[in-house]
């Protein structure tokens, strides 16, 4: 945090808390309060505690901006394409050997640059009982579906005992061989990953956590021994990082996290192009710059450390390597 500001014991949920913690002027409160209106604002204290300046490396992820009111002719509410695959509430199927379950569309953080900011808030859809049953007997009819993975908002802010209900369910569907979670709660909040649920996760097919975290810094030794207690549940984990302008487009940004990673025993798996959700044109980064500063990795750290970068396809076309 800035120096002589506020440092809030609770997340920071709208405007009013973020002028309080000294994180914009009361000047841009009319501002702010229009890009409130529009997109959820949540910055836990573990994350607040880390920013320096507003426009640090993880103050811009995470303060809300003015820019995210112009929308860019080629942004669109659903980049990805995800809703016209969706055959049931919560389930995404664009690969044919892979579908995605939402259980949830809340976050214990909102980053300013979601694809699915659209969708994603406090009162995001928690699935019914009846329509995670939808899910399952969708999922279970396809017998082409070897792999789930947990998505949304953010399925480690389920309570233990309703993450393990659906881990459960999955694990029951003969043809699923792997399950996968993507989440972004341990760096969030690390205390989220209590012994309750990693003991939630400790099942006995296949799990993977797929960690999205884009700067260094974002490794606090808090957030390493969250990261630990899974680990030591058999649970491997994978780092997710989304290339950003003036957060991690550099060489020198992205080696540092790439070797935090590894020493806290995350391996790289993606390295995203950003997608192009409304108001997020101040983050992006020319597809040439993210090759040239890849190119320039190999060789100066270990292969083990680099990870593949990725542009996701508008209209549910998938992933592709650049």
């Amino acid at each position: 945090m800035p120096d002589g500001v506020f440092l809030p014991k609770s997340t920071i949920r709208n405007v009013d808390g973020v002028i309080h913690a000294g994180l914009a002027p009361e000047s841009a409160r009319a501002a702010l309060g229009a890009v409130e209106q529009r997109y959820a604002v949540a910055i836990p204290p573990a994350l607040a505690a880390l920013i320096e300046a507003p426009d640090d490396p993880i103050g811009l992820q995470f303060i809300p901006d003015v820019a995210e009111l112009v929308t860019a002719p080629h942004e669109s509410a659903d980049p990805i394409g995800d809703e016209a695959l969706s055959p049931v509430p919560g389930v995404v199927h664009r690969y044919p050997d892979r579908a995605l379950l939402k259980p949830l569309l809340a976050c214990p953080v909102y980053c300013r640059f979601c694809f699915r900011r659209e969708q994603v808030g406090p009162d995001g859809g928690l699935l019914s009982a009846a329509q995670l049953a939808a899910a399952y007997k969708y999922i279970a009819a396809h017998k082409e579906i070897r792999e789930v993975i947990l998505t949304g908002g953010d399925p480690l802010i389920l309570s233990p005992r309703r993450l393990a209900e659906i881990l459960a369910a999955l694990s029951g569907i003969a043809h699923v061989e792997t399950l996968r979670i993507h989440t972004r709660a341990p760096i969030a909040d690390p205390a989220l990953v209590t012994e309750a649920l990693a003991d939630a996760l400790d099942i006995s097919a296949p799990l993977f956590i797929a960690l999205h975290v884009n700067h260094a810094s974002e490794l606090t030794p808090a957030v390493c021994a969250a990261v630990a207690k899974l680990q030591r549940r058999r649970v491997p984990v994978l780092g997710q990082t989304v290339l950003l302008a003036g957060v991690n487009d550099s060489e020198a940004a992205l080696g540092d996290l790439f070797r935090a990673m590894l020493r806290a025993r995350i391996k790289p798996y993606y390295l995203h192009q950003l997608d192009a959700a409304p108001g997020t044109s101040r983050f992006h980064v020319p597809v040439e710059r993210g090759r040239d500063i890849m190119r320039n990795l190999r060789g100066k750290i270990s292969g083990t450390a680099l990870p593949t970068y990725i542009f996701d396809q508008p209209g549910g076309l998938g992933k592709v390597p650049l």
